[in-house]
């Protein structure tokens, strides 16, 4: 079977591209109708599917709470720790012998926001000078980009040991997007420090940063540290806890609960050595970047696929690996409140569409036979899970159970039909623990409010997440099944740039 299934994408790439374009879509929009028209047919199945996946649900939730739990404490220790002083312990002759280059792929960012990051840079514990900085501008952005760059080299310029300025331009066959603009701006810096410079290439990190992302201040001390005490540096990739707080006070309440949830979930996912994939801002070694020729420019999603890149290419010999620190993002925000939602439901649309890198990941997981197989088959599974399940959960977990009694009258006077909403009612209750639990570890981690509060304020917050089930349908089925419905008839989407206000 194997063997047919390489010949077959070898043979025919075009054809099998759009199988496997097509097959999120048809397995999401399957999942998603087969309560509808299966309460009608054949009931008893959609009760023990709908019972199965509360099961799966419940398991799911407690586990993430469960594992946000002890990362919410290892990133407390993490914080809490002196790590230029353990650096200074361990490597007492060369503690510094590391350099970090971040690139920052920007276009149309505020000034102001740019700056901010810059200014969390320039507050890392690890010497200034072994930072070197690629602002990465898009070339369409115009004269504004180079005011930009001329303002922020001169009040930054002698900050870092390096602070460079770039515009990609737009190039036939690339995607407009991250992607392509951080492996123009790695390019460029890797010729200026490496090439012009002659610094070590094997003693050298690049972080790729999103442009509102503010790193803690021992990030890249811990980075140093992992990168000087792994035995195999160059096949890792480092991830701390990606956390949306910068604004989370001045955001709308169903944007400040998405930012709450994904947090949690960022924090949790440091745990699962089986799921974690780089996200958003993380770091690497520079030599493995030009080993495998920077990262991809015909692709929007540029994090999942630089690590499947990387997995593949050196033969399953690659993981991230976490840093429980926090990077502090922004939630999604405009000038408006529906400025706001649009803007959020475009981001997590672009997100969603990280499903267009799964025809990529099932053809090379089919073609690596140098990889163990179910080493591979567990790696490349979890993905697959989240990303086809993505648009189903929020169906199944609302509203599936209540759709056999509700549709087929005959199926409602069983045992099952009459027991099947209680069932999965008790199952998904159970499952709110977690919410309580994510409550509890937001509550703790997000920054205090910059104004006084009121007793209504706090009454308040708890209360937000009865949204939930209103956010779940705008904020992740919707986007999710348009991202899966666009890819499957062929209607690529465009990178859009979430707003910064």
């Amino acid at each position: 079977m194997g063997n047919f299934l390489r010949r077959y994408i070898t043979r025919h790439p075009v054809r099998s591209q759009r199988f496997l374009e097509i097959l999120p879509g048809v397995v999401s929009w399957s999942l998603i109708l087969f309560p509808f028209w299966g309460s009608l047919i054949i009931p008893e199945f959609v009760a023990y599917f709908v019972i199965t996946f509360a099961v799966y649900w419940l398991y799911r939730s407690l586990s993430m709470s469960v594992l946000a739990v002890l990362g919410h404490f290892r990133i407390k220790a993490a914080t809490n720790f002196d790590w230029i002083a353990d650096l200074k312990k361990n490597f007492p002759k060369n503690w510094n012998s590391i350099h970090h280059i971040i690139v920052i792929p920007t276009y149309k960012e505020p000034l102001d926001t740019l700056e901010r990051t810059l200014d969390g840079l320039s507050g890392q514990s690890y010497p200034l000078k072994n930072l070197h900085i690629m602002l990465s501008f898009e070339e369409r952005e115009g004269k504004e980009a180079d005011e930009k760059a001329t303002y922020l080299v001169k009040k930054y310029g002698k900050v870092f040991g390096n602070l460079w300025t770039t515009k990609h331009p737009d190039i036939e066959g690339e995607v407009k997007g991250k992607s392509s603009n951080t492996a123009w701006g790695a390019r460029i810096a890797k010729k200026e420090l490496i090439d012009k410079q002659g610094l070590d290439l094997k003693k050298v990190t690049i972080s790729s940063e999103d442009a509102d992302a503010l790193f803690h201040k021992d990030y890249f001390a811990n980075v140093a540290f992992e990168f000087l005490t792994t035995d195999d540096p160059f096949n890792k990739i480092w991830q701390g806890a990606v956390v949306f707080y910068n604004n989370i006070w001045k955001v709308p309440p169903p944007i400040r609960v998405l930012a709450s949830m994904f947090s949690v979930i960022q924090i949790h996912i440091l745990m699962r050595s089986d799921r974690l994939i780089n996200f958003s801002t993380y770091t690497t070694s520079l030599k493995h970047v030009v080993d495998i020729d920077f990262w991809d420019t015909n692709v929007i999603p540029e994090d999942y696929r630089l690590f499947f890149k990387s997995y593949f290419t050196k033969k399953g010999d690659f993981e991230v690996k976490p840093i429980f620190l926090p990077i502090f993002s922004d939630a999604a925000e405009s000038n408006t409140w529906w400025e706001t939602f649009v803007n959020q439901y475009e981001q997590l649309k672009r997100w969603a569409w990280g499903v267009s890198d799964d025809a990529y990941i099932i053809k090379q997981y089919i073609m690596a036979t140098e990889i163990p197989f179910w080493e591979k088959t567990v790696r490349v599974s979890k993905t697959i899970e989240d990303h086809f399940l993505w648009p189903v959960n929020w169906f199944i977990v609302t509203i599936a159970a209540f759709l056999p009694p509700l549709l087929n009258p005959a199926f409602n006077r069983t045992t099952i039909g009459k027991t099947l909403p209680q069932v999965t009612s008790s199952l998904l209750t159970l499952s709110l623990i977690s919410m309580v639990i994510i409550f509890i570890i937001d509550a703790v981690n997000r920054p205090p409010r910059p104004n006084r509060r009121n007793a209504f304020s706090y009454i308040m917050q708890p209360l937000e997440f009865f949204l939930l089930p209103i956010i779940g349908f705008f904020f992740s089925a919707l986007p999710g099944i348009d991202a899966h419905t666009r890819l499957m008839l062929g209607k690529y989407i465009e990178y859009r740039v979430t707003e910064k206000v």
